[in-house]
């Protein structure tokens, strides 16, 4: 606690009104690599609280849509279309493809984890599986040359991850942001230029 309390990421999202510190990890990779730009649709899976919503939101400048979903509530935002459900589930995913007209988006942000067991090899087949799941919906509903981005943790099925990865965008890199916890074994991978 005395931890998240003292952390600069949280002071700073507390004095800048964003939700979470998380927003800072977004910031900082789309400084990198411009990924958000206005015209564009987004699809944020595990979107609550909300902060990547409201970067986006920023980015995008009025120009674009973002549909968010999360099997959590989230407080609306303007200019977040959101949808609460379990994106394992068939009748929510049915939901997210009409958000999106059943039209090609541009690019996927997922900062998703599982509810924490304890038991790290449970923890850890549970979040593979949200990226395994985050990376079919990509592989189906970018745009070719649409970016994906997904937090990952580091261990089993990592590398099957990225070598998934590899055969559907002509790019994968991993980023670490300042705000993810240099304890955590959390990184993100990215996945530019999706392949035709």
């Amino acid at each position: 606690m005395q931890e998240h309390v003292s952390d600069e990421f949280v002071k700073r999202a507390q004095k800048e009104g964003y939700r979470a510190r998380a927003a800072y990890k977004l910031i900082e990779i789309d400084d990198k690599d411009k990924l958000i730009k206005p015209g564009m649709t987004v699809v944020d899976l595990g979107a609550t609280p909300g902060s990547w919503c409201q970067v986006a939101v920023q980015r995008l400048k009025g120009h674009g849509k973002i549909i968010a979903l999360d099997i959590l509530d989230m407080q609306p935002i303007p200019g977040v279309q959101f949808i609460q459900g379990d994106f394992r589930e068939e009748s929510v995913l049915k939901q997210l493809e009409a958000a999106i007209e059943n039209k090609p988006v541009d690019l996927v942000i997922a900062d998703m984890a599982p509810n924490i067991s304890g038991i790290s090899t449970v923890d850890q087949a549970n979040a593979a599986y949200l990226t395994e799941l985050a990376l079919d919906f990509a592989g189906q509903w970018l745009k070719p040359g649409g970016s994906f981005l997904v937090k990952v943790f580091i261990g089993s099925g990592f590398d099957e991850i990225v070598k998934v990865m590899r055969t559907q965008f002509d790019k994968v890199v991993t980023r670490k942001p300042k705000a993810s916890r240099d304890r955590s074994s959390e990184v993100y991978l990215l996945g530019l230029n999706k392949k035709p």
